[in-house]
């Protein structure tokens, strides 16, 4: 695509294949993996099939000085926006995400959790990052409008509280700021070196709830990567792309693969993946509290600093030790008059979750 727009000093280049990012992409990307080539390479050749990417420079006097991730999602090409309410209250959704929201532009990545929208190599303020941000969205809804196509929905995600406060301040001033369920992150002491660390601190009750799940059966090893799937060889494209950077554990029961777990090493971060199993052995054997302890233990013994658990499961994830952290996102719509009602709107597609945090160490 590359096309060029000034910012005051920043100048924006967008574009559609990795093929034509700069040399020293990575060297600016270094500090986070998801905006580095192997993963941008992971989404470019396997992405769902509703999902566009683009790849956002930042330059300074023609230097390149920080990176961005934009995805477009196509959601008229899914089959339904999920089924776990009544029929009728899923007609409704069903209705007005066609109508209202099939053209959805996110600047950040949909596919994960986290402040992964955007990296720079050097000093920037969150001003100025609210600024090109909002910049780089409104030349894709015009790149998309040259193309015929009306862009529905704007959505930046996934923001810390610091950020996020920065960007209410700024460029985001009129944009609705939304918090759905919180990110669980696991901040790992640096004195815990073992399992046994993690297992010594856990107070009575919680340390025979982890005895029991030991007794389960597992074996964890590389399972065949076509097995199972997001889109058509997305992890075998991740591993053959990312290499050691992207772990998947296979779990046994007489040699019948019944789960598995994926985690992608994020420099000091540890960061979960995608996970699957067969849901009547989760039932009787705790399958999915075993895998998250698992994680656990893989992130202790390889020394990272913090575990992000993501979404969901909030009350399970916590009584492993995740806490919960607070992240924003802000979205728009381009009518006007939806975008006037889109909080009551929002509020009404996803309610808020109810859950009680546990508190698992002495």
């Amino acid at each position: 695509m590359g096309l060029f727009y000034a910012l005051e000093k920043i100048t924006i280049k967008i574009f559609d294949t990795i093929n034509d990012l700069p040399e020293n992409w990575n060297a600016v990307a270094a500090e986070n993996h998801f905006l580095q080539l192997p993963y941008l390479k992971v989404l470019e050749l396997s992405a769902p099939t509703n999902m566009q990417c683009f790849y956002i420079g930042y330059y300074e006097n023609a230097t390149l000085i920080g990176v961005s991730l934009a995805q477009y999602l196509d959601l008229n090409k899914l089959e339904s926006f999920g089924e776990r309410d009544n029929c009728f209250k899923t007609y409704i959704r069903n209705f007005i995400f066609r109508n209202f929201a099939s053209h959805t532009l996110f600047i950040g990545n949909n596919m994960i959790t986290g402040q992964n929208s955007f990296i720079f190599n050097k000093e920037i303020s969150f001003e100025d990052v609210s600024h090109v941000l909002m910049q780089s969205s409104q030349e894709l809804v015009k790149y998309f409008k040259q193309k015929g196509i009306k862009i529905h929905l704007v959505s930046f995600k996934d923001f810390y509280q610091d950020c996020a406060t920065a960007f209410k301040n700024h460029a985001f001033a009129k944009v609705y700021e939304f918090n759905t369920q919180p990110n669980m992150v696991f901040e790992l002491p640096s004195n815990w070196l073992t399992a046994e660390d993690y297992y010594n601190s856990f107070s009575k009750k919680y340390r025979d709830q982890y005895i029991e799940n030991e007794l389960y059966h597992h074996v964890a090893k590389n399972a065949p990567f076509n097995t199972f799937f997001l889109a058509e060889n997305h992890f075998s494209t991740f591993k053959r792309q990312c290499g050691n950077g992207f772990r998947i554990f296979g779990y046994f029961l007489n040699d019948k693969l019944i789960g598995f777990h994926s985690v992608l090493l994020n420099d000091t971060v540890l960061e979960t993946y995608f996970l699957g199993y067969d849901d009547q052995v989760q039932k009787e054997n705790m399958l999915y509290l075993n895998m998250l302890y698992n994680m656990t233990e893989f992130g202790i013994t390889h020394q990272f600093k913090k575990i992000i658990f993501g979404r969901t499961a909030l009350e399970i994830k916590s009584s492993i030790g995740a806490t919960p952290v607070m992240m924003s996102g802000f979205i728009y719509h381009r009518m006007l008059l939806v975008n006037k009602f889109l909080g009551k709107i929002f509020k009404n597609l996803e309610p808020e979750t109810v859950w009680h945090q546990r508190h698992p160490f002495k």
